[in-house]
């Protein structure tokens, strides 16, 4: 941290201790680079800290949800269960923390509040929340898609005298529900995950839907020896097949699609999946589920007929049934939700027609004027996703530009790596790479190898300066927004257009669609002697400082251009 009169320099400077800032923070250090990572939280694990509520677990199973790039790692590591809980997960990472001595290089309790570019020192000038400044050559957001919980935007919450908690921030001390009316607000995956357990306490709990989420059993269990065996005896195998899987998920590439099986094929295979649980592994029992109307419709009324089975009121089955296209979003994982349904202490809440119009000092009112009288409310509102982490902080960049400026009308970059205006800053899985869609450690994997090589060969050529251009960003971020529209406007989702808003900022399943490896070349590394695999970087070198930014042009390998990618 720098000091009044002490000007050095970090090379760079990541934000976020979670899994990506830790691996960015090892491999950068292995490869003698001046760096320190700043956490706001006083501990190691990003999210999986944040978040603690009853009955959180990740919907990637544990095998596959830890580093890939350490065959050590993974075999003296060993999980308890096939999807693990948040304590779990938490203590992994600080277990990993530990291994590699990372703490001594991360700042904890440590917030950046702003960020300002130095155009004529080349670098970036940083200030954190108690006015301490630091200087850094490159500045890494490693803030995670899930960092900045999002609040109901509804009126009265101030005055609401229960018992107030958001899924996000939950005590670190045991809540209890016995015997409580408790209303909770969100049916996305923390909704899907905390409610039965509230409703294992609460003497009645108010579920308030605006509109379902299709959700798929984990049917987790405890990992056997047998499982470690296999999974330790055939690591080339497992990550092979996950770098051929557009979500990076350890399960064969489907070859065929929903049509070109019997329906009595097609029955069996989806039952056997559902059975089996997983909803990455069950999305990808058929290749066309998200590029084919028909089969995705065919699909979504295979869940549909599975949650009427578990559900036995048939209205309140038809409330829970979502009237629009499957895995427009990440697709839910849940244990006993459906079931919780059948329970006479649940009461389904539907405010689609009759929505919530204020917070009341004793609970919540709808439009009609029907009030809800809760002693405790739940809000399950998830995320300012996948560009909260990033606005939180005020940047500038080059010319005044701000952060804010920049992503006024959405989200603009370029690989989800880079943002024009901005140089030497990076984002890691952030809107426009494939993040939240995929198993997201694994994409964290790949942006930092990127990173760690590109921060290499910029310090081997003498390059100071790499930054994204305008163009090609707003040709990055195009395809995913077309999209998302013409989804939003197909005729069973006209009502339901926000539940596309993750999709517009993640990379669309016609670019995602590509296996790993092909993503892979697709923003492989720069070297010294090749040339850009596309136009789209301004670089500048540090030699002759009078040189000035250069746009990539040429693919061509004798091309005179220095590249940065």
């Amino acid at each position: 941290m720098n000091r009044p009169g002490d000007e050095s320099v970090l090379e760079v400077a990541i934000v976020g201790a979670g899994f990506a800032g830790m691996y960015l923070l090892h491999r950068l250090r292995e490869a003698g680079f001046s760096v320190q990572v700043f956490e706001a939280a006083p501990e190691v694990g990003g999210t999986w800290y944040h978040n603690r509520y009853p009955g959180l677990r990740c919907d990637v199973e544990s095998l596959e949800y830890q580093y890939a790039w350490s065959e050590d790692l993974r075999r003296d590591w060993r999980w308890s269960e096939r999807f693990s809980a948040q304590p779990e997960i938490l203590a992994y990472a600080k277990w990993v923390a530990d291994r590699l001595d990372l703490r001594r290089d991360i700042r904890f309790d440590t917030r950046i509040a702003r960020a300002r570019w130095d155009g004529v020192a080349r670098h970036w000038v940083a200030t954190t929340d108690s006015d301490e400044r630091l200087l850094a050559r490159h500045l890494v957001f490693a803030t995670g898609a899930l960092a900045v919980p999002r609040m109901p935007d509804i009126p009265g919450l101030d005055r609401f005298r229960g018992r107030l908690i958001h899924t996000a921030a939950w005590p670190k001390e045991a809540v209890d529900f016995s015997g409580q009316v408790v209303g909770l607000i969100g049916t996305g995956s923390s909704g899907l995950q905390v409610a039965p357990r509230i409703a294992e306490q609460a003497g009645t709990l108010h579920l308030f839907q605006r509109s379902p989420a299709y959700s798929i059993p984990a049917r987790n269990r405890p990992l056997t020896e047998a499982d470690y065996d296999a999974f330790l005896s055939g690591l080339d195998a497992f990550d092979a097949m996950a770098l051929k899987h557009r979500g990076g998920i350890v399960t064969p590439v489907p070859t065929r699609g929903v049509q070109d099986v019997s329906p009595e094929e097609r029955d069996s295979r989806l039952r056997k999946r559902w059975a089996a649980g997983g909803a990455f592994t069950f999305l990808s029992e058929f290749n066309d589920v998200q590029t084919n109307a028909v089969s995705n419709a065919i699909v979504a009324d295979f869940v549909r007929a599975r949650i009427r089975e578990v559900v036995r009121d048939p209205k309140l089955a038809d409330k829970l049934c979502p009237d629009y296209l499957i895995a427009t979003r990440r697709t839910c994982v849940d244990t006993g939700y459906y079931e919780m349904f059948n329970r006479d202490n649940v009461d389904l809440v539907d405010v689609s027609d009759d929505p919530i119009a204020a917070f009341t000092e004793a609970g919540v009112r709808l439009a009609s004027g029907r009030e809800y009288r809760l002693d405790a409310l739940v809000l399950a509102t998830g995320y300012d996703a996948m560009t909260g982490a990033f606005l939180a902080v005020d940047i500038e960049g080059r010319d005044g530009l701000t952060n804010y400026q920049a992503w006024a009308d959405g989200p603009r970059n370029l690989l989800g790596l880079m943002v024009a205006g901005f140089p030497n800053l990076f984002t890691v899985t952030g809107p426009g790479s494939p993040s939240v869609l995929t198993n997201v450690i694994r994409a964290i994997e790949h942006h930092v190898d990127w990173l760690t090589r590109c921060f290499k060969d910029l310090r081997d050529q003498g390059v100071e300066v790499i930054e994204a251009t305008a163009r090609p960003s707003r040709n990055w971020t195009t395809p995913p927004s077309s999209c998302a529209t013409r989804c939003a406007n197909s005729p069973r989702r006209k009502s339901r257009r926000s539940r596309l808003a993750s999709t517009a900022t993640t990379t669309c399943h016609a670019r995602s669609g590509r296996d790993w490896a092909h993503w892979a070349r697709w923003v492989s590394p720069p070297r010294p002697s090749t040339a850009a695999w596309a136009s789209g970087i301004s670089i500048m070198s540090s030699l002759p400082r009078r040189s000035v930014a250069r746009r990539v042009r040429s693919a061509s390998p004798t091309s005179r251009t220095r590249t940065c990618m």
